[in-house]
């Protein structure tokens, strides 16, 4: 099967639909590939920004922001949510009936205590359980896996961009979302996403809580203030790199020319390094999740 090699362009990738035909690339015979092989530690670069994409939802960003589950936020204990989201993509993905089970009523006992009440600055009402967030949500992910695909992997030509289409389902429905909802085709997808995009809205409140995600600042941790500036700048050029302008502007996160060419250069060392790594380095940390979830799940450890 053929798939082509990436290669640099001036174009950004998040801006692309899903169904853009392939870009004219060098051309080498590989075999199939399927989404898990999207689950490389490469890609957690794209994680700040596919956070901003997903709470830029109100109804999702006001949910996490508000949530009752305080050892689940992302602000409190920002590696604790980050092994349990990536946990989830690799169930997903590429876990087993029983994993992906014991995980949904892991994340479900969470999830049960987030909903809005009278006194929640939402603007919206919100309820983990509700299947259109979720679908946003795994759209969401959906559709920053294609990116990191074309980004590190390479372009897949029309049946097996289907093919993971069809793969990346799971992203949704492995809570709550019915497989009926999930677009028909990539087609219907891209239809989705620009309607989607209209609802999309980051306010002052949920913008200053994103804030801290998207410079990468864990809390607690304070750096001299020349390292802090450096710091931040290198984070926010890779986060707002992988974010397509709708949301740059909502974040107010400025972009131009140079910072994309900056963004550029560095994806392009950052593919020819992960070409050649071995695989278990590649995919390191996803291909250790499921047999720590397994671990966790006969020690009966806390999942999420």
């Amino acid at each position: 099967m053929a798939i082509h090699e990436p290669v640099h362009q001036p174009i950004g990738h998040v801006e692309r639909r899903v169904t853009d035909p392939p870009r004219a690339q060098r051309r080498r015979r590989r075999r199939a590939l399927g989404i898990d092989e999207g689950l490389m530690g490469v890609a957690l670069l794209a994680g700040p920004a596919n956070v901003i994409m997903q709470l830029a939802q109100p109804g999702v960003g006001y949910g996490v922001m508000e949530s009752r589950v305080e050892s689940g936020r992302v602000d409190l204990h920002p590696i604790k949510r980050a092994r349990t989201t990536f946990t989830y993509l690799a169930v997903a993905t590429n876990g087993s009936d029983a994993q992906k089970d014991a995980f949904r009523r892991a994340v479900n006992r969470a999830h049960a205590q987030v909903y809005s009440t009278p006194e929640s600055r939402s603007p919206v009402p919100y309820n983990a359980f509700d299947p259109a967030l979720q679908l946003w949500v795994g759209a969401c992910l959906y559709k920053g896996g294609v990116d990191i695909y074309r980004m590190f992997i390479g372009e897949l030509d029309g049946e097996d961009a289907d093919r993971h289409y069809r793969e990346g389902m799971t992203l949704a429905t492995t809570l709550q979302v019915p497989p009926k909802m999930w677009p028909a085709d990539r087609a219907a997808f891209d239809r989705y996403w620009e309607e989607s995009l209209a609802k999309v809205h980051i306010d002052d409140a949920v913008r200053e809580y994103l804030f801290p995600i998207a410079a990468n600042r864990i809390r607690g941790v304070t750096l001299p203030r020349r390292l802090q500036r450096l710091s931040d700048n290198f984070a926010l050029l890779i986060t707002t790199g992988f974010l397509p302008q709708r949301f740059r502007d909502e974040m107010r996160l400025p972009w131009d020319a140079t910072k994309q060419r900056r963004f550029d250069r560095l994806i392009a060392v950052l593919a020819t390094v992960n070409r050649y790594l071995p695989r278990f380095v590649r995919q390191f940390p996803f291909n250790v999740l499921l047999h720590d979830l397994d671990r966790r799940i006969k020690k009966g450890r806390p999942l999420v």
